[in-house]
């Protein structure tokens, strides 16, 4: 009599699903140099536009990561545009990270050509 035992493969890290809530806490302007006055600010979440203070629960891989990105837009007839991104390891965070990103935009036309706008975007990555 033949009995053949077949076990069931463990879960390695790399099959493991973890749940990660981000947070967009802020974005701020650090300094304007005369680059302008109306703005627009965003942050995005694995290419998902998430608004100031909100968050999104993602089912990321335990090997996998979780991306950010920081854009802000001085909007008038010839805008000028800054972005940053970030990409957070979840199996290199503990419990939470707090992550700053710094968007830097020139001004590209007029007199102030070549000053800048710092922002300063600031997103909470946590494992829940």
């Amino acid at each position: 009599m033949l009995v053949l035992a077949v076990s069931a493969p463990s879960l390695s890290a790399a099959g493991k699903t973890v749940k990660v809530k981000v947070t967009f806490i802020s974005a701020d302007m650090v300094s304007n140099n005369h680059v302008g006055n109306e703005w627009w600010s965003g942050g995005f979440v694995n290419g998902k536009e998430l608004g100031e203070g909100s968050s999104i629960v993602l089912n990321v891989s335990a090997s996998g990561s979780v991306n950010l990105k920081a854009e802000a837009q001085e909007q008038d007839k010839y805008p000028d545009n800054g972005a940053a991104t970030a990409s957070v390891k979840v199996s290199s965070m503990g419990k939470s990270i707090t992550k700053a990103l710094n968007v830097t935009v020139v001004e590209n036309r007029g007199r102030y050509s070549g000053n800048t706008a710092k922002w300063k975007f600031i997103f909470k990555v946590e494992k829940v």
